[in-house]
């Protein structure tokens, strides 16, 4: 409803095999592990970014410890049940409709409402970069000089974002999301 917050968790949580979730992918630290409800980090990230195409209100968001493959450097939001949500607020006059499906395994996603969003576009600024580390794990299974990337790693960086929202009108503003820290994903 117009003025109402959305929060993920609240909505959707906790991510428990009683309410239907499945092992998956999920960061401990700085390694990737397997945990039930890993990888609803997808949702509140998809949600992030139309949110924020829509020019909604964001109220709260976190960003991954790592680097996530599936966006952008500075376009991902992480939660966890009790700790972290992602939350944002209705700003329009009329309420909206999230739409949701899984389809082969790809999240579609979108807002439906009375109001037309505005053109917006991302804007990314690198502060620095940490190039991402190897790891070797011995396998005797292989051949000598046979290497298999069993984890592709992913740089660590600092990154300020903000979109430009352009109106029907064409009057534009630029808007600051925030600043991101992402340490790196080693290679493994």
């Amino acid at each position: 409803e117009p003025g109402a917050i959305f929060s993920q968790n609240k909505e959707i949580g906790p991510y428990s095999e009683e309410n239907g979730f499945k092992e998956g992918p999920t960061y401990v630290g700085a390694k990737v592990s397997t945990t039930i409800g890993g990888g609803v980090c997808k949702i509140s990230s998809t949600l992030y970014n139309i949110a924020v195409l829509a020019n909604l209100e964001i109220v709260e968001r976190h960003n991954h410890n790592m680097p996530v493959p599936y966006v952008p450097y500075g376009q991902d939001a992480t939660v966890a049940y009790g700790a972290k949500d992602f939350r944002f607020k209705n700003n329009t006059d009329f309420p909206l409709l999230i739409w949701a499906k899984g389809i082969d395994n790809r999240l579609y996603m979108a807002f439906y409402g009375r109001e037309s969003p505005p053109d917006v576009k991302w804007q990314h600024q690198f502060l620095n970069r940490q190039k991402a580390p190897v790891i070797y794990k011995t396998n005797p299974n292989l051949s000598a000089n046979v290497e298999n990337i069993l984890l592709e790693g992913m740089d660590g960086v600092t990154v300020n974002s903000w979109v430009i929202i352009t109106d029907k009108e064409g009057s534009a503003v630029r808007k600051f999301l925030g600043t991101s820290y992402y340490n790196p994903m080693p290679y493994l």
